[in-house]
């Protein structure tokens, strides 16, 4: 097998490993602070506002990664990223308040780092003609992470509360699956800093121009095209990952005994279904993506989210993102219309980013850690406006602001890749001719 190739399906496999651990604590982070809080009082953190603090952070911290990936190299900078995601994991078993905080804003700083080289080393590691495979075979393996997480939650806890032993042995499996994932990182070959023969000062200066070079970058047409698909994939992010399943949960008539709450691990397992079943198909599909080009692919995950907005629309009441509510739908909530959703946020969203991992990395090859920066810094931020207003607008309201930045996104990142296509045309034409 093509050395470059393991790379990929190792890089996958740490990260399934480490965002399993995170994800997993991610999904009952405010049940635990609740709890810790029934023990001791004194503990008064909120899970929403760490949320908040990290994707802030997350926002502001791309804007040096490259710079801190030029030093370092992708694979270093990728094992302290995943270190620091253990850390955080870690202080649920030692709860302060302070520390909550504080490494909120720390893996905030480590996210950042962890997935702009993790876009570096997979450029690195591809070429135009295996970028789409193996962008898709990277992203079907990360999100198992999905299905291995939501399984524990549905199936460990079966209550509100989380006795504190529940916590201590719960958090301590899944810093020691993170740590493992971190040193796989460590197995991977090539990914070393480039600039090894430069001073201290030589260095720092090459990473001041990587930050001058993202910054320039952004305002450059095609950029400026894709960072609106780029927006729209972290609102939907935001959606999927803490929005519907809490409506799900929230919506009484779903089930017979008016408890919801089982099915909010079951429909993030499908949700990962949906992921896997997406990058896995898109990345066997590589080569006729070459052939063809992305922006089928991209509107086919625009209709199946249109086609999930919809249906969501008309099954889950409208208040249900914000409270437990018995609240007729505008159909009777039906809980296969309701997961079937779950499945096709997935699908959908696999084949937004996939596409624009393939993008970037062909687009950008020269240029990579400043463009999957910019790519996580766009993500991040609409993440974090969408935490914002998720408070307040109901999942109507949500859906609708879906399906107008769903349009807006679909059709610039077709403008980019339309004209990237032409420009490959053009090219071959002109070698053809001379």
């Amino acid at each position: 097998m093509d050395g470059k190739f393991v790379n990929v399906i190792l890089l996958g496999l740490a990260f399934m490993l480490i965002f399993t651990a995170f994800q997993t604590g991610g999904m009952i982070q405010q049940t635990v602070v609740k709890s810790i809080h029934q023990e001791d009082s004194s503990y008064t953190a909120d899970g929403y506002t760490s949320l908040c603090i990290i994707y802030a952070t997350l926002a502001i911290a791309n804007w040096f990664a490259p710079s801190f990936i030029l030093i370092t190299g992708p694979k270093f900078a990728m094992f302290i990223g995943a270190i620091i995601y253990c850390l955080f994991i870690a202080n649920f078993m030692f709860p302060k308040v302070w520390v909550l905080y504080f490494l909120s804003v720390v893996i905030g700083l480590g996210a950042a780092i962890i997935w702009t080289g993790q876009g570096n080393f997979l450029t690195i590691n591809s070429d135009e003609r295996t970028m789409s495979r193996n962008s898709g075979v990277f992203w079907a393996i990360l999100q198992c992470s999905l299905i291995w997480g939501n399984l524990f939650v549905t199936f460990v806890f079966k209550e509100d509360h989380i006795k504190e032993s529940t916590r201590l042995l719960t958090y301590g499996v899944l810093t020691v699956v993170g740590a493992i994932g971190a040193l796989l990182l460590l197995v991977l070959r090539g990914g070393y800093r480039t600039n090894t023969g430069l001073t201290l000062s030589e260095s720092v200066k090459d990473s001041s121009s990587a930050l001058v070079k993202a910054f320039r970058l952004l305002f450059t047409k095609r950029m400026s095209l894709l960072c609106i698909a780029f927006f729209y994939s972290g609102l939907e992010l935001g959606f999927f990952s803490g929005v519907y399943g809490t409506a799900i949960g929230n919506t009484n008539r779903l089930a017979a005994d008016g408890n919801s709450k089982p099915y909010i691990g079951i429909v993030g397992i499908l949700i990962g279904c949906g992921e896997i079943v997406g990058g896995a198909t898109f990345g066997l599909l590589g080569s006729k993506t070459n052939r063809y080009g992305r922006d089928p692919i991209v509107i086919l995950g625009y209709v199946v989210h249109m086609v999930s907005f919809f249906l969501i629309f008309i099954n889950i009441p409208s208040m249900a993102s914000l409270e437990q509510t018995n609240d007729p739908a505008y159909i009777n909530s039906n809980l296969g219309i309701a997961l079937f959703c779950g499945f096709l946020l997935g699908l959908g969203d696999a084949c937004y980013n996939t596409q624009m991992y393939s993008i970037l990395g062909v687009l950008y090859r020269d240029d990579s850690a400043p463009a999957f920066a910019l790519f996580k810094f766009v993500q991040s931020l609409a993440a974090a406006i969408a935490f914002v207003y998720t408070s307040y607008a109901d999942i109507h309201i949500q859906v609708l602001i879906l399906a107008i930045f769903a349009s807006l996104g679909t059709i610039s990142f077709s403008a980019v890749e339309w004209s990237a296509h032409s420009s490959d045309v053009s090219d071959d034409e002109d070698r053809h001719e001379s």
